[in-house]
């Protein structure tokens, strides 16, 4: 009996160091997945004001703009200029694109409207990020609050405020998380159109590695879920669902759109329009054959259908907004 129980501690403390050294292989690669996935791909703007400007004379009132996060960081991103006290829109990208993808919807949205729209670069993203990483939703959820912030400081020729009282949030995929949450911490967010919603940031961590790092995907980003608590240690990283935050959405207008074009995220947007409050009116659009994630692929036909759909939906509840109920 004792030469058995010497034989598997023996075995054992051989096998030990083997277990040790697997954890810790698994750990680093977990983390240097997050790392290289946080990092999104750059490239230049699809199109620049200057550029957009040379066909639509409200492009060529779109400035940049600079303000500052909570945390001190820096932000950046394009301004058009609406009406004063007319209504504002903050306009959310998805990850690994920038705010060149939204420029062409958000000056069709200040033609038809007049009403302010800001369109952030998001952390990480954008030509010359002041911010190297993204954080999936994290971080950002804040950011777009210090953009609210940003907006409603904004005075007219007069030294008026420039935007009204009713403000409200496009976003597709990241940024459809990242407008969901902020919306959730703030009730003035009136109206919310969310475009190809990740059911949370493992979900989209899931797809940006699935696409950076195709082979063994499924596996690759399970590994990568268990790198976020060391990578992100700091707390940086959403770890609820969004149907969770959902159910804080209380007394809003929603409108969820999803299509083909992103699947996994078809599924969730669509499961998503079931975790609202009974209060929060929301309209469901998920068999569209282009979402806003993949518009840059459609038909002129298609897109100017969406893009329609997106402007009726704020000008409808975004001019006689109800007050919302905190």
């Amino acid at each position: 009996m004792a030469k058995i129980t010497r034989l598997f501690k023996n075995f054992f403390r051989l096998l030990l160091p083997v277990c040790l050294l697997l954890i810790v292989s698994f750990a680093a690669a977990g983390v240097w997945l997050v790392q290289k996935t946080a990092q999104p791909p750059h490239a230049a703007y699809l199109v620049t004001p200057e550029k957009y400007g040379r066909f639509s004379p409200r492009g060529a009132r779109v400035t940049e703009e600079t303000w500052t996060n909570s945390d001190g960081t820096a932000a950046h991103g394009w301004l058009l200029r609406g009406t004063e006290n007319a209504p504002a829109v903050v306009m959310f990208h998805r990850y690994g694109a920038d705010r060149s993808y939204l420029l062409d919807l958000g000056v069709k949205i200040n033609e038809a409207t007049d009403f302010t729209i800001l369109m952030p670069d998001e952390r990480g993203h954008g030509e010359n990020s002041p911010i190297k990483n993204t954080t999936f939703g994290g971080c950002e959820t804040d950011d777009a609050l210090s953009a609210v912030a940003f907006v409603r400081s904004l005075k007219s020729d007069g030294q008026n405020n420039l935007v009204g009282q009713n403000i409200g949030f496009y976003g597709v995929e990241m940024g459809a998380m990242v407008a969901l949450a902020a919306a959730a911490k703030d009730v003035n967010i009136k109206a919310l159109a969310l475009d190809s919603v990740p059911l949370n940031s493992d979900e989209l961590l899931a797809s940006a590695i699935g696409q950076r790092f195709p082979f063994a995907s499924f596996l690759t980003s399970q590994i990568a879920a268990q790198g976020t608590y060391l990578y992100f240690y700091d707390g940086c990283y959403r770890r609820d669902s969004m149907c969770d935050v959902a159910s804080l959405i209380r007394n809003r207008q929603v409108l969820l759109l999803a299509g083909p074009d992103a699947p996994d995220f078809q599924i969730s947007t669509a499961a998503l329009s079931k975790c609202f409050p009974n209060d929060t009116k929301v309209e469901a659009k998920t068999e569209l054959n282009h979402s806003g994630y993949g518009n840059t692929n459609a038909s002129l036909e298609q897109s100017e259908a969406y893009d329609r759909r997106v402007i009726d939906f704020f000008k409808e509840n975004l001019v006689s907004a109800p007050a919302v109920k905190p």
